[in-house]
């Protein structure tokens, strides 16, 4: 399965320079075309447990190999309106079929039940300008069709992107926030924005799906669907770029409530009346021309279940990032980052009796928060086009259980190529 993996990226590199050369003449007028593709194998050795459940990180070793591919084209329809669209191939695993974990170790990958390359649309939306006044930096967008929510909220120079960043899924996204989306990422959604010199604010609604991190879409969107709210403030300190996000969110949903769980199966207790709620802090501060850092914190209710992202109610983190300037190269980068994630006392209870969510279900739990230690080197190999990372994570207490505490070391090689 790699070798067909690695030969899928290199051949999905090659049509990416034909269809390159073929558009080039209208990237400047009308069109655009991007194109990425991102390999990443990892390696766990074994670690010793007393037990383990159906929805454990395995004890055993393991290694596991994911692929992505994507294009994204988009066409000028007028003078504010935009059109894009982003076929994408998925191939591929991640460790323990992404379970057992609530800060998985690979954000390239699904928990889906196939290995083998599956060609979806990622994203077909229309973008809509409304300028305030001529010649102002001041304007409006409205964005209507299936996008993933975190293309536009909860951004971060040092922390977003695992194909180009930290990989860990509590380092991407505030691990707290359970956007919505379906399997892979996305969901019909309408987002509306605004933008001045430094400041930016958006808002936006979006499906959920019919069942926990299902790929099916609820369309009942009076009981059912997700907000989000988000201001960004951009400034400078000493001449040094920063910004500062505070993120809301609202989700309803037909999902189960887990105290009431506690005496019956929780596919019994979903009720579109249960909903969850909460929000996200998000800092980043570049220090000079080579170093920077970021601070995330995020919480939810936690009372009823995680529908979409991940199986977190609580996370903290922090990082920090140099690039090669000082050795002749500024797009090589050396990032490391700590994140320390936990659950509300009803979700422990309801995984302390054997209940199991879409991530998470050792079986029993002796309840301690997640932590995870991540350090990557990226290097660039061919300037803005590819580049090669070694990464490592430490995971102390998988699924938020002492009794299986590790630490579990994750070794990972990262390959991307981007145009």
């Amino acid at each position: 399965m790699r070798k067909q993996l690695f030969i899928l990226f290199f051949v999905s590199v090659s049509l990416s320079l034909f269809a390159q050369e073929t558009d080039s003449a209208f990237i400047n007028k009308k069109y655009f075309f991007h194109f990425q593709g991102t390999v990443v194998n990892q390696y766990k050795p074994s670690f010793l447990v007393p037990y383990s459940g159906t929805n454990s990180f395995l004890n055993k070793e393991e290694n596991a190999t994911s692929f992505t591919s994507t294009f994204y084209l988009g066409a000028k329809l007028n003078e504010q309106t935009y059109f894009f669209i982003s076929p994408e191939v998925a191939a591929g695993s991640g460790l323990s079929k992404v379970l057992g974990l609530g800060d998985a170790p690979n954000g390239e990958t699904f928990r889906v039940t196939t290995t083998e390359p599956r060609l979806y649309i990622a994203r077909a939306y229309i973008k809509k300008l409304f300028p305030i006044a001529e010649n102002s930096s001041s304007y409006f967008d409205l964005i209507v069709g299936k996008v993933s929510l975190a293309d536009f909220f909860d951004n971060n120079k040092y922390s977003h992107d695992p194909r180009t960043q930290f990989l860990n899924w509590g380092l991407m996204s505030n691990g707290a926030w359970d956007y919505p989306a379906n399997t892979k990422g996305y969901t019909p959604s309408i987002i509306i924005e605004y933008f001045n010199k430094n400041q930016e604010l958006r808002l936006a609604y979006a499906l959920m799906p019919t069942e926990p991190n299902g790929s099916i879409m609820d369309w009942n969107i009076t009981k059912s669907g997700g907000f989000s709210a988000e201001y960004v403030n951009k400034y400078n300190i000493s001449q040094q770029p920063g910004a500062i996000r505070l993120l809301a969110f609202l989700n309803r949903a037909f999902m189960g409530n887990y105290e009431l769980a506690n005496e019956t199966p929780i596919e019994f207790t979903r009720s579109y009346k249960n909903q969850k709620f909460g929000y996200g802090l998000n800092i980043e501060q570049q220090l000079n021309e080579q170093f920077g850092g970021f601070f995330k914190t995020s919480w939810n209710d936690g009372k009823n279940e995680t529908w979409a992202f991940t199986e977190i109610d609580q996370s903290v983190s922090l990082g920090v990032e140099l690039n090669g300037q000082s050795w002749g190269n500024k797009l090589d980068k050396i990032g490391m980052a700590y994140v320390n994630s936990g659950l509300t006392k009803e979700h422990q209870k309801y995984l302390s009796k054997g209940g199991l969510g879409f991530t998470l279900g050792d079986g029993r739990i002796n309840y301690a928060s997640e932590k995870v230690v991540e350090c990557y080197i990226l290097k660039n190999i061919i300037k803005n086009k590819l580049s090669g990372t070694l990464d490592y994570q430490s995971i102390i207490n998988p699924g938020f259980n002492a009794d299986r505490k590790g630490p579990v070391s994750v070794y990972s090689l990262r390959l991307h190529f981007n145009l």
